[in-house]
């Protein structure tokens, strides 16, 4: 039975809304820690509970470096200086502030960085040990809590503290669902497994870094089912290449029996607009038919206009699916 995923947030944490994706059959309803503080999470849970929904996913912060909070996003030209420091303060366009705090004495000059999704790119002109001095080479928005990926081998903790803390409130609220963000090798999911110490647990490994792709198996079989974050992985892969990937790594699942989700663009145009593209619709159902047991939407009902109508046309791309006649 496939599964729906949906990514919780301002648009869709409301008592009439949640009643509606209920009844429409949401299997998982994912909370992500990368966009909640430790006291959000544990006031989300209560309301969640409150309103009948038990099926809840805790989704880690994990191996990823983001820019701390923005107070309003800021338009970077080409070629505008800016410093890149590691630190919990706010974020301007004169200095961005990088979580959680990463050593960034070994990045070298011309080490180029992408900052989010909408383009934003910096080259590093000069290393001052405690910041990098960088130029803007390709302009786009500053905004708050977005990934940051530096293009040289940096050492990250698979956790932050902040997922520890997470996992221990989510255990006293007897929280099944776990996702681990930014898996990268099989040890990353055995300490997880190790953390979580619950004998009926569910673990979701997610698959978006290089060294998920080359471990990907070995993670698999530890994991109680992989999560495919398309995005994600696109700063490590070129984007035309995604679609192989995806169905290489559903034939793997499919050979040692691991499900496999996919998430990321799966109704992006729904984000704005109460209509999916037929392109869209075609994206879910190759999608489906190369294997994938569960389908994630993440800002089209986290922030999105028409959450509930995105969850009822994936169901309805389901229904389609299983009623094929091919």
């Amino acid at each position: 039975m496939t599964k729906l995923i949906c990514t919780l947030g301002p648009a869709s944490l409301k008592k009439k809304l949640l009643k509606e994706l209920r009844t429409i059959g949401v299997d998982l309803f994912r909370l992500n820690l990368s966009h909640l503080t430790l006291s959000q999470l544990k006031k989300k849970i209560t309301y969640l509970k409150k309103n009948k929904i038990n099926n809840i996913c805790i989704d880690t912060e994990g191996a990823q470096v983001r820019t701390t909070k923005v107070y309003s996003k800021v338009y970077l030209k080409k070629n505008h200086k800016i410093n890149i420091c590691s630190g919990d303060k706010i974020s301007n366009k004169k200095n961005i502030f990088l979580y959680p705090k990463i050593d960034l004495k070994k990045i070298k000059k011309l080490t180029e960085i992408e900052i989010g999704f909408e383009n934003l790119k910096v080259i590093v002109l000069r290393n001052n040990n405690k910041s990098l001095f960088c130029k803007v080479s390709s302009p786009g928005f500053l905004e708050s809590n977005k990934g940051v990926h530096i293009k040289q081998d940096i050492y990250l903790n698979y956790l932050t503290e902040k997922d520890k803390q997470a996992i221990e409130i989510g255990k006293k609220e007897n929280i099944k669902y776990y996702a681990l963000s930014f898996a990268n090798s099989e040890d990353d999911v055995k300490k997880f497994k190790k953390l979580v110490n619950r004998k009926n647990s569910f673990i979701i490994s997610k698959v978006e870094t290089s060294n998920a792709l080359k471990n990907f198996t070995k993670i698999s079989k530890l994991s109680n089912a992989t999560l495919l974050d398309r995005g994600d992985l696109s700063r490590y892969v070129a984007v035309e290449r995604i679609p192989i990937i995806q169905l290489d790594l559903l034939k793997k699942s499919k050979k040692i029996n691991r499900p496999m989700f996919v998430a990321t663009n799966l109704l992006e145009s729904m984000v704005n607009k109460p209509l999916p593209t037929r392109a869209e619709s075609n994206d879910i159902f190759f999608t489906l038919l190369s294997g994938s047991k569960g389908l994630v939407l993440a800002a089209e009902t986290a922030i999105g206009k028409y959450p509930v109508e995105c969850a009822r046309f994936i169901k309805k791309c389901i229904n389609s699916f299983n009623d094929k006649n091919i």
